[in-house]
């Protein structure tokens, strides 16, 4: 039988619903017990595949092909369970799916309405694509009293009365303001967070409450006297130097067994915490620090780039150094000189993203990395840059540029209009919609026997998720390979170029995927691993 868990967030965004989320569903795993994680997001966008990363963050993408919200990046990081298209919904794409069906005659003449129709939907996404998991975590975006997210709170509320609360249960994420003229934590705000939640008819079971010192036992009465609760069920989230101590941090709060208590389940086994509390330590005692820059177009806004931070962070945890991000904007380099921002770093990473706005930057920085014998990581756009780059000054292809930039004849990138998936032709036009239309999801890539990166992966077929609509033109491959552009991932038709590496060069791959989005504290993708172990080697020559 599977049990529901329903995470709600109040007072403020940005409290950490995801990581709370992934944490428990962790607790849970170590357990014994098979979960699943799921965001239900309440803005009307069908996905965030056309959202700014700079006001949405990244888009995580699945093996299956959705593009969705960075929190299904926390939970597969922390559970190793890969997460599905069926674990992301949107208002958006619940109201496509009402109307679809309101289009059709489905509702037989009737008004359609936010409740039953809409409620309907949300709870038909709840129940489908269930097999065995005994406990299904659904994180529901937003804060509560937000209007958008009415829908969402009204059809997890009828889902509760109709499966029982013994298969369900609400638990509500609050914050703690430390207020310093008083000198003391204020609980106002989670009271009134709970009065906003019983006002939707949901009287949460459990408080997580966010507070940046320790909750002190007046304010633990309190909350509980006030909210409803039992005060064992109101669990502080402390601020952490490290989101991996935080399973720790609820489990020595008793945190799982509160909820097992909830469902009135006998736990099948302590939980062996040992794995995380060694990624603890490494983060918190490591041998040495190196310095990576990332030279992105985001970096006003990190989360754009959590999946990569994160990465970067479990290779320096393979090597036991910590990795000190510099992140820097690539429109510097387009009028200034690169050497100055980054002749004290260990390595370069150039990432993804997307239109001409600093792409200029990206190239001088893969100039300087393949001049200076600096380890380069380039992924999707910034591998295709340092093609540009290398095509530019190495294979005397002057004007070379992709058509995301300028109309070309023969462009070193171009646009894909064509690619097979599951056997099947997938076709697509210039002018045709931007949502969903990429290259999205797991392909299979051959590696070149002898590569750099054959001998990384110690495989030689791998599988990566990949994002993209431009790509590097085939045409090219035999005048790169002539100035030591190796091609040394292709995909099994030999179409498409997956992986260039620099011959002659420390440490110079670019992929056309995105590994990160694989990678996790327990297995660091290997791309990350060696690339971090490269960084370590530069700078002791440096």
């Amino acid at each position: 039988m599977t049990r529901f868990i329903f995470v709600t967030g109040g007072v403020v965004s940005s409290l950490g619903k995801g990581i709370a989320s992934a944490s428990l569903a962790a607790l849970l795993q170590a357990r014994g017990y098979k979960v699943r994680c799921r965001k239900l997001d309440p803005y009307l966008n069908v996905d965030p595949g056309t959202m700014s990363p700079i006001q949405h963050g990244e888009v995580f993408v699945t093996d299956d092909g959705a593009e969705t919200d960075l929190d299904l990046g926390h939970y597969e990081r922390f559970t190793g369970v890969s997460a599905k298209k069926t674990d992301n919904i949107t208002t958006g794409r619940i109201y496509s799916d009402v109307i679809a069906r309101e289009r059709r005659g489905d509702y037989l003449g009737g008004t359609v309405q936010v409740i039953p129709h809409v409620t309907d939907a949300i709870k038909e996404f709840l129940r489908s694509d269930v097999t065995d998991e005994d406990f299904i975590l659904c994180e529901i975006g937003g804060t509560v009293g937000d209007i958008e997210g009415l829908p969402f709170l009204e059809a997890i509320r009828q889902f509760r009365n109709e499966v029982g609360s013994d298969r369900a249960m609400f638990i509500h994420l609050t914050l703690l303001p430390y207020i310093p003229t008083s000198g003391e934590l204020k609980t106002k705000p989670t009271q009134h967070s709970v009065k906003e939640l019983l006002s939707v008819g949901i009287q949460p079971d459990v408080l997580v409450c966010r507070a940046d010192r320790e909750i002190p036992e007046g304010e633990r009465r309190k909350i509980a006297l006030f909210c409803n609760v039992p005060e064992t069920n109101v669990i502080a989230a402390l601020d952490v130097d490290t989101i991996y101590q935080v399973p720790i941090s609820y489990h020595d709060q008793g945190f799982d067994k509160v909820v097992l208590n909830h469902f009135k389940m006998t736990p099948k086994r302590e939980p062996d915490l040992a794995k995380w509390r060694e990624i603890v330590h490494r983060v918190r005692h490591p041998e040495s620090i190196i310095k990576i820059a990332i030279v992105g177009k985001y970096t006003t806004m990190l989360d754009s780039y959590k999946s990569l931070s994160e990465a970067l962070i479990h290779g320096g945890i393979a090597n036991n150094v910590k990795v000190k991000l510099e992140w820097m904007d690539s429109e510097i380099f387009e009028s200034e000189d690169a050497v100055h921002h980054l002749e004290d770093v260990s390595a370069i990473l150039v990432p993804g993203g997307f239109g001409e706005r600093g792409a200029q930057g990206k190239i001088r920085a893969a100039q300087f990395a393949r001049e200076h014998k600096v380890p380069y990581f380039g992924i999707c756009f910034g591998m295709q840059m340092a093609v540009v780059e290398v095509a530019r000054n190495l294979a005397g292809v002057k004007n070379a540029s992709s058509t995301e930039f300028t109309p070309q004849d023969n462009p070193v990138v171009g646009l894909m209009t064509e690619w097979v998936r599951g056997g099947e032709v997938q076709v697509r036009k210039q002018d045709g919609d931007k949502g969903g239309t990429m290259r999205l999801g797991a392909y299979p890539c051959k590696l070149a026997k002898g590569s750099k990166v054959a001998m990384i992966y110690s495989v030689a077929d791998i599988q990566e998720r990949h994002r993209h609509r431009y790509e590097v033109n085939i045409g090219y491959k035999e005048k790169l390979e002539k100035v030591g552009l190796r091609f040394s991932g292709m995909s099994p038709d030999n179409k498409l170029p997956e992986i260039v590496e620099l011959e002659g060069h420390p440490w110079f791959i670019g992929v056309q995927f995105h590994p990160e989005l694989k990678s996790k504290p327990f297995e660091p993708h290997p791309l990350f691993t060696a690339f971090v172990a490269a960084a370590i080697e530069r700078s002791r020559l440096v």
